[in-house]
């Protein structure tokens, strides 16, 4: 994901494997197909964001997972960003935000989107421990460690990753107690591994792509990928084109990496996860950007790895059901269809969320 418009607001003014654990296989017959869509891409503004969730209603999402902040951002900002999306999702009937997996269930019988938050990096905890629960009680339900670059809890994916620090091993068994879901996407390569190792409930890549098929330090390698698998966790294919291949986003590019990874682990372990930033936001041009935002790009977003001359191409919701059709379309069972496009998250939530509204308890 790439908010580069909130660093100018806000950044500155706050400086078929064989698992090792086991799971229960979604997707029996007379299951309903689910969209779960587990990670947006738009950037904190203000409680009209929340219009933007308009486009995965319109697509048929039953379920999104909104992103309320990121390492470049205040942890002072993301608490504002979780105030004003909170109050604004109340307001609307056709929404319903979630703490539990039977609120999830309870919103589609009632007709409603379910939404949840997610943090993109352990710098919103401010180095403080027992922020991992509050935050949980404010509707996060997962974080990832860091965000492209390392932080107090561990490593970035584009920055030279020495592994999790005490606190971010502490973090993450704070968070299997708490019920929140470890994410891996955007760390370091040996951050992730040893997270996967530590932790005692399934992890995820939220929204990551495989390296194998393009080459890039955001895109996770087959041993990531089988290490989640044996954690019984699950993959989300995001939409974004510098992460699929040569060209514009496609319907056909998300598939290709779903598809290599059904294949390396099974379709128990891959989902869906555009994110999407429908709002129409650009970056800036680099010659409109002060030294020290110029600064905090290329710790971000290194030219390496992010060139000017491509630009950003995001599948916007619209697409869920045409990668759907197109699994079919390439025989897959319509049991897995339902797995990959939902299931496999939602079997997530099962195992690693509280299954009531008191943090800390065990799911069944």
């Amino acid at each position: 994901m790439k908010r580069r418009d909130l660093l100018t607001a806000s950044a500155l003014a706050g400086g078929a494997l064989l698992t090792s654990r086991a799971y229960a296989h979604v997707g029996e017959p007379g299951a309903e197909l689910r969209y779960w869509d587990n990670h947006t891409g738009f950037g904190y503004e203000g409680p009209q964001d929340v219009a933007l969730l308009d486009h995965w209603r319109k697509a048929g999402a039953h379920y999104v997972c909104v992103n309320v902040g990121f390492d470049m951002m205040p942890w002072s900002t993301t608490i504002l960003a979780i105030a004003d999306y909170t109050k604004a999702i109340e307001a609307r009937s056709d929404l319903r935000l979630c703490a539990t997996l039977a609120d999830v269930r309870a919103a589609w019988r009632a007709g409603q989107m379910a939404v949840t938050f997610n943090i993109e990096g352990m710098g919103a905890l401010n180095e403080n421990l027992r922020m991992v629960e509050l935050y949980y009680k404010l509707g996060i339900r997962q974080m990832l460690i860091a965000y492209n670059a390392n932080n107090a809890a561990g490593g970035g994916c584009h920055d030279k990753d020495e592994g999790l620090t005490d606190f971010g091993r502490a973090v993450i068994r704070e968070m299997n107690r708490v019920g929140m879901v470890v994410d891996c996407a955007h760390s370091g390569i040996r951050s992730s591994l040893e997270a996967m190792r530590l932790s005692d409930k399934p992890c995820i890549f939220s929204h990551a792509n495989v390296r194998a098929l393009r080459d890039h330090e955001r895109n996770i390698t087959d041993e990531q990928i089988k290490a989640v698998a044996a954690t019984g966790g699950v993959v989300g294919i995001n939409g974004l084109n510098l992460y699929l291949g040569e060209g514009p986003a496609t319907v056909e590019g998300v598939v290709r990496h779903i598809d290599y990874i059904a294949k390396l682990v099974g379709t128990a372990h891959v989902g869906v996860a555009l994110d999407s930033d429908p709002s129409g936001w650009t970056a800036p041009p680099a010659e409109s950007l002060t030294p020290e935002m110029a600064a905090l790009f290329e710790k971000y977003w290194p030219a390496r790895q992010y060139p000017s001359s491509v630009k950003d191409d995001f599948l916007q919701p619209k697409a869920l059901p045409l990668i759907a059709h197109r699994l079919s379309a390439m025989r897959y069972a319509e049991k897995d269809v339902r797995a990959i496009m939902g299931g496999n998250f939602m079997r997530i939530a099962s195992q690693v969320w509280a299954p009531s509204r008191v943090v800390g308890q065990e799911a069944p």
